[in-house]
C-alpha cells in the first residue's frame, strides 16, 4: 500500500470468480486467505525441497476489498527459517482489469513445517550456494 511495490517473489496469480464472492460482491476473506496459504506453501515447499504443512497464520490485516474479475497476485518473502519451520510474509495484491493501479488488499505471516516421508517434522535443508 502507500505506493510501495510488493515485497518478495510473485508466487501465484489467479482471478476472482463468481463462486468466490459474498452477497455484497466482494471476495470472501477465507478464499483470499486460502490463496495466500497456497502461495506460501509453494514457497516453503520450494525452499524445503519437499512436503510442508501449515502450522500458523498470524497478523492478517485486510486493507481493501477485492472484486469479481480482479487478478490476485500473491508475493512471498522469507522472514524466518528455523530447524524444521519456515515463516513467510505473504502479500496479496490486486491487478485490476479496469486500469486502476495495483494495490495491496491484505498481508499475513504464514508458518510451515517441513514434513518427512514418515509424516513427522524434518530439518529444512541449508541454502545451496
Amino acid at each position: 500500500m502507500n505506493g510501495e511495490p510488493p515485497s518478495g517473489l510473485l508466487t501465484i496469480r489467479t482471478v476472482a470468480m463468481p463462486a468466490d464472492l459474498n452477497s455484497e460482491g466482494d471476495v470472501f476473506g477465507g478464499w483470499l486467505m486460502g490463496q495466500m496459504d497456497i502461495a506460501g506453501g509453494m514457497a516453503a515447499r520450494r525452499r524445503s525441497r519437499g512436503r510442508v504443512a501449515t502450522v500458523a497464520v498470524d497478523a492478517m490485516q485486510f486493507h481493501l476489498p477485492m472484486k469479481l474479475g480482479d487478478e490476485l497476485c500473491c508475493y512471498c518473502f522469507e522472514t524466518r527459517i528455523g530447524r524444521t519451520s519456515m515463516t513467510y510474509r505473504v502479500e496479496a495484491w490486486v491487478e485490476c482489469y479496469d486500469g486502476r493501479p495495483p494495490f495491496m488488499v491484505t498481508q499475513g505471516s504464514y508458518t510451515y513445517v517441513a514434513i518427512g516421508p514418515d509424516g513427522r517434522p524434518r530439518p529444512v535443508p541449508p541454502l545451496e550456494t
